[in-house]
């Protein structure tokens, strides 16, 4: 009997895959299985990426971005496992493949840009080898055909004196030109979407940009889409087509970059735009941070999980999951978008 990505997935039969959408995750359950107990890291999780698409995922550290995206590749770490929901990526379903399957679409038409470039690469190796190694083990070339195309991927990501870097070790570059590299490695095969896990944490702000540039342009080269994980707004502003909002494991709210900026529905999402420094308030002007400790994922609470540090909680947002639409392409999990109906019932704040 084949060994399957995820062994313990539930057995249902699959949703209907929109074939527009190049990844297609639809009500995504995935648990971690401790010794103290099951930590439930997504709870019913939906979103989609078009081809060519820039997705933002944002949200504070614990939220289920890097979880959510790592299941698009069948890399979930152990204890974790999918038991709920259906993973839909190029027409592959994630879900019915088994590790064999998997290791030919890795790389090949999906690739991940780690958060940390020192401990993505290997220190012991050149960077050249690290680069010919996932050419050679995902294609047909020759080592010489292999080198050529390192060269050319150093230079397309805009590393000078690319034959010599090729010899060097990762401790040997800067943390900007190790990134590089790590895009360069990325993009070797040329995929069809790029994860792109927090690339400019460790970067100082010039090297952000000029990394986000260089991301930017070579989805324009390369039609390929991207999802950018990041807990930095000013990121996604400039760069996302679409941005979800995750908090405890659900997407609170997803639309375009316009919808989230100018006319956010999720007291969340309000949250975070309001915790933004801005350049023209007064001097000294204090932060609103966003009050309350994050969720026990051991233990989520029935309704909505932003409820417990909400300033706006109604009695029913204890209780219940609100699923709301806005629009087709505005989505916000919110009952006081229904609060004037709940208020006619009787329904009071908490």
């Amino acid at each position: 009997m084949k060994e399957k990505i995820d062994t313990a997935a539930e057995t249902a039969a699959p949703n209907v895959h929109n074939p527009e959408y190049l990844v297609d995750i639809q009500h995504e359950r995935l648990s971690f299985f401790t010794p103290a107990g099951e930590v439930k890291a997504l709870n019913d999780v939906s979103l989609h990426v078009k081809p060519g698409e820039v997705l933002g995922i944002v949200g504070e550290s614990g939220s289920g971005k890097s979880v959510t995206a790592y299941s698009i590749m069948g890399l979930t770490a152990y204890p974790g496992r999918l038991i709920g929901g259906d993973i839909w990526f190029n027409g592959h379903h994630i879900n019915e493949m088994t590790e064999k399957q998997m290791r030919h679409i890795r790389g090949n038409e999906v690739s991940i840009i780690f958060q940390d470039p020192m401990t993505s690469l290997n220190p012991v190796y050149t960077i050249g080898n690290q680069i010919r190694e996932v050419i050679m083990l995902h294609t047909s070339k020759t080592k010489k055909q292999a080198n050529d195309r390192a060269r050319e991927l150093l230079t397309l990501v805009g590393i000078n004196e690319p034959e010599k870097r090729l010899k060097q070790y990762p401790h040997e570059l800067s943390g900007g030109m190790r990134q590089r590299v790590m895009i360069a490695i990325a993009l070797a095969c040329e995929p069809k979407l790029l994860i792109a896990d927090e690339p400019t944490t460790a970067l100082d702000v010039t090297i952000q940009a000029q990394i986000l540039e260089l991301m930017m342009d070579l989805k324009k080269k390369l039609g390929m889409a991207i999802i950018l994980i990041t807990h930095d707004l000013g990121i996604v502003a400039g760069t996302c087509d679409r941005i979800a909002v995750m908090y405890a494991g659900k997407v609170v709210e997803s639309g375009t970059t316009d919808d989230i900026f100018y006319h956010p529905a999720h007291e969340y999402t309000k949250g975070l735009l309001q915790s933004i420094p801005k350049l023209n308030e007064k001097e000294h002007e204090r932060l609103i941070p966003i009050e309350g400790s994050p969720v026990d994922m051991l233990n989520p609470p029935a309704g909505c999980p932003f409820a417990p540090r909400c300033r706006s909680c109604m009695k029913i947002c204890l209780t219940r999951m609100p699923e709301t639409d806005m629009s087709d392409e505005h989505f916000s999990a919110c009952w006081l978008l229904d609060k004037a109906k709940f208020e006619a019932r009787g329904e009071e704040k908490a």
